[in-house]
């Protein structure tokens, strides 16, 4: 990663400008992006502009200056960073342009943003985004607070003030506590850890998880598992021969990047796989995102479509197809099921088909098992498995998969050690299977969550009720979560947070039935796929739709939000799940009527925790979580009874959100993820 051309102010000062254009050319024509004129006479004016603004500036000794900036998360580059002893300047210049439209806006915060969460060099000192509009009329605006590290606002600027504006920033950013050395800043690493959408617009592009990272060095086995998850897929296809493979990891540790690797990974005939999913919002998430992508570069839009429907595919859709089709045989060799462990057992299929017109006699992993089987040599599974995410009634879990794969020994089996138990459960496979051990299929390290490790184990310790070692958890770690009693504090907060360019969102359990007393009762359709693809994908800055997640009126569940996440979140806890007892413990309940009912069965209270388990763990940034306060005249909303939900999370050391607000405004100048 390096820009398409940097040095010192004073080299490029000393430079011809011509020969500045014609390396940004060359290096547009070696990435075959277009040098059309209208891009060459931008780059000119650029460089002339900044030509007389840092002639101007007495203060540029020792600084550095980049021109076409790459930042590959976001799929962009940044116009130019000028890089100070003290800050970092990110100019987005729109060189002709009467306005400051909202999307620059939000595509200059964006990139600020990215270095600050990204790039190792930019995380002690402040990060200014200005944007330039050219031929705009200057407007008024606050000066941002220089303290720190952090993204100030995006600043405003016009061609004649650009000079004026960097030599008072200049001045007032001067003599840090430990200046940084300019030189040294494009070396330093980047590491984009990009949402499940952005990782798969990468994959689909790249073919590559090698630029998917976190800037902690102990989740480097992301890569290792692809790597191996290749290698046993080029053995077996090698040997002619059926392999199962199962990746197991916590929430948020990147199994479904590893399925994704796999699915676009290769073109190669004897190769090709498809992603299926029982969660029809991954589906229609991801093939609208990469649809819009492809269509963007000007693909046809019915081609792109007909493309990504054999891509990713909904399970349902495809294991109807071939049951009911048996001496047909699927075209790909290598299947990825996202979120295994969901598949249904015997009994459950055999019930939820009996009046489709497709009728299942076995279990979900049986048919599945069976139709790859059709395949003469080489076939592939590979089973995503989401430990303790079971969260439907008739779900089977891996003992489903080791009771299918007991009857048919012609399978090799390839699973980390996490997933097989000496003592039988619902939740691994039996230990009489012949199962190849492979430790780098477990993914233990999350990269979704941005801010701390810690996370995981927070929220296992939560659902355990065991309040102290949360607090102990709490105490050494710098947990991304905030409780709030007032829904209007909780929109504020995420509107604050979510700026120009992340993502918020408000999510719920399915059973969260008396949050329509709140003003909460409008549910994202989680089988509309339109209304699933603009919840995730559109946006209510700069757009105003209020259709998209940042618009907050909707409320996704856990049937929409699993596998997929925003970056900040807020979960809004219903009397689904409470304190109760003595000692006290987690009760589920479910609304019938106009009551809540105890749900006494293990198994479904099982389920209710994990459902609290995927909504604890949808943020890669922060999760504000919502208590509400309740009502003494409404008994479905007992305030004691939500008080007691309140009370203990806060005993497992999460901090209230009014307490925080002020730290959070210092926070955006001072943050260091």
């Amino acid at each position: 990663m390096g820009a398409w051309w940097s040095g010192p102010v004073a080299t490029f000062l000393n430079t011809d400008p011509d020969r500045i254009g014609e390396r940004l050319a060359h290096e547009a024509g070696r990435r075959r992006f277009s040098s059309e004129p209208q891009q060459l006479r931008a780059w000119a004016t650029q460089l002339d502009l900044l030509r007389t603004t840092l002639t101007a500036l007495p203060q540029t000794a020792g600084w550095q200056i980049l021109f076409e900036f790459p930042i590959p998360r976001l799929g962009g580059r940044i116009d130019t960073v000028l890089i100070s002893p003290d800050a970092t300047f990110v100019l987005e210049f729109k060189v002709g342009a009467s306005q400051f439209d909202a999307a620059a806006l939000a595509q200059t915060e964006g990139y600020a943003l990215d270095l600050q969460d990204f790039h190792a060099g930019s995380r002690r000192h402040p990060i200014i985004p200005i944007l330039i509009a050219t031929e705009a009329a200057q407007p008024a605006q606050t000066s941002p607070l220089l303290l720190g590290s952090g993204v100030t606002s995006v600043l405003k600027c016009n061609a004649a003030n650009l000079t004026a504006l960097l030599a008072d920033l200049a001045r007032r950013t001067l003599h840090s506590v430990a200046p940084m050395r300019p030189d040294n800043w494009e070396q330093a690493p980047y590491n984009p850890v990009p949402s499940i959408v952005e990782a798969a617009r990468l994959i689909y592009s790249t073919h590559s998880v090698a630029d998917i990272h976190t800037a902690r060095a102990d989740a480097t086995n992301l890569t290792l598992t692809s790597d191996r998850i290749t290698e046993l897929l080029e053995t077996a296809r090698r040997q002619h021969r059926k392999t199962i493979i199962f990746v197991s990891g916590i929430p948020g540790a990147g199994k479904t990047l590893c399925g994704l690797k796999a699915a676009f990974g290769t073109t190669e005939p004897d190769n090709s796989a498809t992603f299926l999913t029982g969660n029809p919002t991954l589906v229609h998430v991801l093939r609208e995102a990469l649809t819009r992508d492809a269509v963007a570069q000007g693909q046809k839009r019915a081609a792109v479509e007909q493309r990504m429907e054999s891509t990713i595919q909904s399970l349902t859709k495809f294991r109807d197809y071939y049951v009911g089709r048996t001496a047909e045989c699927p075209p790909e060799r290598i299947m990825i099921i996202d979120e295994a462990q969901r598949s249904w057992n015997a009994d459950q299929a055999i019930r939820k088909s009996a009046q489709r017109p497709v009728r299942l006699t076995q279990s979900e992993p049986a048919h599945l098992l069976d139709i790859m089987h059709r395949h003469d040599g080489f076939a592939a599974i590979i089973c995503l498995i989401g430990q303790g995410q079971e969260i439907h009634d008739g779900e089977g879990g891996m003992a489903c998969w080791g009771d299918a794969l007991a009857n048919r020994p012609e399978w090799h089996i390839h699973a980390s050690p996490d997933v097989i138990s000496s003592i039988p459960d619902l939740t691994t496979l039996p230990p009489s299977l012949p199962v190849q051990k492979e430790t780098s299929l477990h993914l233990p390290v999350p990269v979704r969550s941005l801010r701390d490790t810690a996370t995981p184990k927070w929220v296992n310790a939560v659902l355990e009720g065991n309040a102290s070692l949360a607090r102990s958890i709490a105490k050494n770690a710098s947990l991304p979560f905030r409780l709030t009693r007032s829904l209007p504090a909780l929109r504020k907060a995420l509107r604050e947070r979510s700026r120009l360019t992340y993502r918020c969102g408000l999510i719920a359990s399915s059973q969260a039935k008396r949050l329509r007393a709140e003003g909460l009762g409008a549910e994202l359709a989680h089988m509309d796929s339109n209304a699933v693809a603009q919840w995730f994908l559109n946006r209510w800055i700069p757009d105003k739709d209020v259709r998209a997640s940042d618009a907050l009126e909707t409320v996704a569940t856990q049937f929409a939000i699993q596998g997929l996440e925003l970056d900040f979140v807020g979960l809004c806890w219903d009397g689904d799940l409470i304190r109760t007892g003595y000692p006290q413990r987690w009760q589920s309940r479910r609304f019938s009527g106009t009551t809540w009912q105890t749900v006494k069965s293990a198994e479904k209270a099982l389920w209710s925790l994990n459902t609290y388990r995927v909504l604890l763990t949808r943020a890669r940034y922060e999760t504000i979580i919502w208590v509400p306060e309740g009502n003494p005249d409404d008994p479905t909303r007992c305030p004691d009874t939500l008080n007691s939900i309140a009370d203990f999370l806060l005993a497992c050391g999460i901090e209230p959100l009014k307490h925080a607000e002020t730290l959070r405004t210092l926070e955006n100048c001072f943050l260091d993820v």
